[in-house]
């Protein structure tokens, strides 16, 4: 198995999984309870939130536990919900579902949404912002890195717009967190998601970090579990995962950094070299480390990944048979149907090196040939 999804998902750490082991076991107490068992589970909940703060340059109380990036979506942009005043939200044509499907359905309850296109890198361009933030937005929701091209976008500069209009800014950070150095006061933002399987803390656990003086809106009823604004008994082991998972990314983020970077140009420059015409999708310098999209020339993705099965990687959004769609992200690109039928997304991480690179970019390779007539 050569694993090339982790844009998908990531395995749980060694050590991360060492750290939750407790919490699964003797530390079982619910952390609104006053007793020992209780408070045990409660202080791993709280030097996780100092943890993940730490990671993001923030304060503690600022970081709330959820139980992912989607809602952690659905919770930012549901801020100011029904201030008549501002009644719009600018985003972006690019966005995951986790952030469009809930404007969608704000759109339906009578709230205008502007969805900012793209240039030909997927990257927004900032003076088509410029004239679409003004006071009548309540909030600004760009993702921070798109999840198949892995461009990244111009998140401080919008921030700067946004706040000049006086509305929030709010990041999905679920592709960047872990990857890359993020800083909330760098950024700009206001709002900000974090989603812990993307960087290998388990799956059902994220947070949103929400800058002090915003006041959040919960979307849930029950008690008063984060501050009131996450009711339920919280996954205390989760919690503590994504802690121990944060502080390990913070120490090694920038050597990783460069090591995956380093891994995915020379993938890039085995794929290229081997298939005339392959189409290299996502800004040259704007973009993860870790993450390469491209599309092969005439095939389908689905059908090469079919072809080189020993390689665990993804299509994204992109059709999965001749008569679907095309991705959405790569249309907003520019690019044509047929190119965009070819499109795979290669995402590495913890588990990659050389000789696997080497080795799957000889499979795709093989496949590719195969499928077009080459061998």
């Amino acid at each position: 198995m050569i694993y090339l999804d982790y844009n998908a998902t990531t395995p749980i750490h060694p050590e991360v999984l060492d750290a939750m082991m407790p919490y699964l076991t003797e530390h079982f107490g619910n952390p609104s309870s006053s007793h020992a068992l209780g408070q045990r589970a409660r202080h791993g909940i709280e030097v996780a939130r100092e943890q993940v703060a730490a990671l993001i340059g923030a304060h503690p109380d600022e970081i709330y536990f959820t139980s992912g990036g989607t809602e952690a979506n659905n919770l930012a942009l549901s801020q100011r919900l029904g201030d008549a005043k501002r009644s719009r939200v600018v985003t972006s044509v690019v966005e995951h579902p986790a952030t469009s499907k809930p404007l969608a359905r704000q759109e339906t309850l009578g709230e205008q949404v502007t969805a900012l296109g793209v240039d030909r890198y997927g990257r927004v361009v900032v003076d088509d912002a410029r004239g679409a933030i003004d006071k009548t937005c309540r909030i600004v929701s760009v993702m921070h890195a798109n999840n198949e091209v892995g461009t990244l976008q111009p998140i401080a500069e919008l921030a700067e717009l946004a706040r000049e209009a006086g509305a929030l800014m709010h990041t999905d950070a679920a592709q960047t967190i872990g990857k890359i150095p993020v800083r909330v006061e760098a950024l700009g933002v206001d709002m900000l998601t974090i989603v812990g399987h993307k960087f290998y803390a388990p799956k059902g656990v994220g947070a949103l970090y929400a800058r002090r003086g915003v006041e959040l809106r919960s979307i849930l009823f029950g008690a008063g579990h984060e501050r009131g604004v996450r009711p339920g008994t919280e996954n205390v082991a989760g919690i503590v995962g994504l802690g121990h998972a944060a502080t390990l990314a913070a120490a090694n983020i920038e050597a990783e950094r460069v090591r995956l970077a380093s891994l995915r140009d020379a993938l890039q420059q085995a794929l290229t070299r081997e298939i005339p015409g392959l189409v290299v999708n996502g800004h040259p310098e704007h973009r993860l480390p870790q993450t390469l999209h491209v599309c092969f020339p005439g095939i389908i993705g689905a059908q090469l990944l079919a072809g080189a099965p020993e390689v665990f990687a993804s299509t994204g959004a992109a059709c999965h048979g001749p008569d679907d769609p095309p991705s959405a992200t790569l249309v907003a690109m520019g690019l044509d149907a047929k190119t965009a039928r070819g499109a795979v997304r290669l995402s590495l991480g913890s588990s990659s090196d050389a000789a696997l690179v080497d080795e799957a970019a000889a499979m795709l390779v093989r496949s590719w040939k195969s499928l077009v007539g080459g061998v």
